[in-house]
């Protein structure tokens, strides 16, 4: 299957893979920008494809994902009802994953969880979106009352205040 080739009704792991394909392709220099902008708008468009690609991109070893292309800017733009929610949730996830690892002595997994708060922070900040800004304030409105929209999320992960904490301050800095 070509790497451009995005399944209808897309599984996570076949995003996941599909990903990894991509990424390989791209450190080689073997996409145009149309390809690069087609293909990650066409895997985003669905739930299974946005986080089989955040989670294949953001996480990735290789420093190409560091700062992405403006067509992957361009293609997440395009679905920001799907990305914005993702994004905020890594966010979130990345930053009170490195108190976690760091209350564990962890260097390697706080560089890992640093590494996905930069680049989740960089796609923020490049897309700046009415609704990641407004996903953003809601996040930073649970966290302070202890009831919204993200209640749930931050309970199933069981965040403790200081990672809420650290989650808020960071979350504020991306408002504007």
């Amino acid at each position: 299957m070509s790497i451009l080739s995005v399944p209808a009704n897309i599984k996570f792991d076949t995003a996941i893979d599909l990903t990894q394909s991509f990424l390989t392709q791209l450190k080689k220099n073997e996409l145009t920008s149309s390809q690069i902008l087609d293909f990650v708008s066409e895997l985003i468009q669905t739930a299974n494809g946005a986080r089989g690609f955040f989670v294949t991109y953001l996480t990735a070893k290789d420093s190409i994902c560091d700062e992405p292309q403006p067509e992957i800017i361009t293609a997440i733009a395009a679905h920001p009802e799907i990305a914005a929610d993702l994004l905020v949730k890594n966010i979130a996830m990345s930053t009170a994953q490195q108190l976690y690892h760091q209350r564990r002595n962890d260097s390697e997994m706080i560089s890992s969880s640093a590494t996905v708060a930069a680049r989740t922070t960089k796609i923020i900040q490049q897309l700046n979106l009415l609704q990641l800004q407004d996903m953003c304030r809601e996040l930073v409105s649970t966290i302070e009352t202890g009831t919204g929209s993200y209640t749930e999320f931050l309970t199933r992960w069981g965040y403790d205040d200081e990672q809420r904490q650290s989650i808020s301050h960071i979350v504020s800095q991306l408002m504007i």
